[in-house]
């Protein structure tokens, strides 16, 4: 039982920090009414924007980041080698928090930042592909997904294997979480940066 103590308490950490709905508390604080029934619906930093903060959306976008950066600098401070496991669950807790009913965002945000605390050459991938996309076709969810399937190659070109399984899954479920966004895309119905 030992050997699964520390792994499940950074998993447990993780979860709680990455549960965290700043964007759902920031428009509430802030009184810009309940996220979940603007826009799209969704508790990050691109839905906050369409309550037309744009410092409540930096807020949300840097606070998404943090919270999952700092659930592996925790883990990796107090128990070495456990970063990847409570990024994991840090990513597991934005996508499916308990405390929404398991209904939360899609992660991209908070992929940054557990890619920036786990490599951050990988993370300075994920920001370029984000940053690239996003200039060349206007469309947040795109340059997120796009993003996000890099991580995994990143990964492996830069000598860190270990993490791409890990990888791996938080870009299948980024994708799976963009479901309606790819639907919306294909059919030419995608808002793009700047609209609603």
């Amino acid at each position: 039982m030992g050997e699964w103590t520390n792994p499940a308490l950074m998993g447990l950490l993780g979860y709680l920090l990455g549960s965290i709905p700043f964007g759902l508390v920031l428009t509430r604080l802030t009184g810009a009414g309940d996220l979940r029934s603007i826009g799209s619906g969704n508790i990050g930093a691109t839905n906050v924007l369409r309550t037309g903060s744009k410092g409540l959306a930096a807020a949300t976008l840097l606070l998404d980041i943090g919270k999952g950066a700092a659930a592996v600098l925790i883990a990796e401070a107090l128990f070495p080698g456990m970063g990847k496991y409570a990024g994991l669950a840090a990513f597991l807790g934005h996508l499916y928090p308990v405390w929404l009913k398991f209904s939360g965002g899609k992660g991209v945000a908070t992929l940054l930042g557990i890619s920036l605390a786990l490599n951050w050459m990988v993370g300075l991938v994920f920001a370029l592909v984000w940053l690239v996309a996003a200039f060349a076709f206007r469309y947040s969810s795109l340059s997120g997904i796009l993003a996000s399937v890099s991580t995994p190659f990143a990964a492996w070109l830069l000598g860190a294997g270990t993490l791409v399984p890990v990888f791996v899954i938080m870009a299948l479920l980024v994708i799976a979480k963009h479901r309606g966004n790819i639907a919306r895309l294909a059919s030419g119905e995608e808002p793009k940066i700047g609209k609603s």
